[in-house]
């Protein structure tokens, strides 16, 4: 296969396409970011980059918490409209009847039609050019009880998440193999217990 030569850009695809809200005196946002990820395990870091003329990057930088929502196939829509629309013009809550939920730690709220939730203290905002990036801790992990089993397993396949793809909103799809099957043991099904 032959590949063409590009300038250079960002062309890192998919990435989660996430609801990110921020509250500060009294006011509630919601912005759509699609440069989200994990950046560390212990503690447990995220990062979200923001332009500065952003209305949420003030919000954000001044109450130095934020929430990261995931959402599904069902708020594709509110997704996309909370990337274009500003928080300055409308009420991006009232206008998509979305439920502000009361965080367990941080100030800002959840949004309840998410499945899942992660509240995030800023430890760091990076200038990196047209972006910063926020370096924040996960305080706190929201999860639907809808999405775990009898035994409190969490099943995020069930929760048909979505995802951005270079322009396009698409939910995340159909499973190639669990973490580790690579160099997983296969199991001898000839082979016969012994008493």
């Amino acid at each position: 296969m032959s590949k063409l030569t590009w300038k250079p850009g960002t062309m890192l695809y998919p990435v989660p396409a996430v609801l990110v809200s921020c509250s500060y005196d009294e006011i509630d946002n919601i912005i759509t970011i699609a440069w989200a990820g994990t950046i560390c395990t212990n503690p447990p870091m995220v990062s979200i980059s923001i332009r500065p003329e952003r209305y949420s990057y003030d919000i954000i930088k001044k109450s130095g918490e934020f929430v990261i929502n995931i959402p599904n196939k069902n708020l594709a829509f509110a997704t996309d409209y909370c990337g274009v629309k500003s928080g300055r013009d409308v009420d991006k809550f009232e206008v998509l009847n979305l439920t502000k939920e009361k965080a367990s730690i941080v100030s800002a709220p959840l949004i309840k039609e998410c499945p899942l939730s992660l509240e995030c203290k800023v430890k760091d905002v990076i200038k990196l050019g047209s972006h910063d990036m926020f370096i924040a801790e996960v305080v706190a992990v929201n999860v639907d009880e809808a999405l775990l089993d009898d035994t409190g397993k969490l099943h995020l396949d069930k929760a048909e998440l979505i995802c951005y793809n270079h322009g396009q909103y698409c939910v995340v799809g159909k499973s190639l193999g669990k973490f580790g099957f690579s160099v997983e043991k296969k199991k001898n099904k000839n082979k016969r217990r012994s008493k």
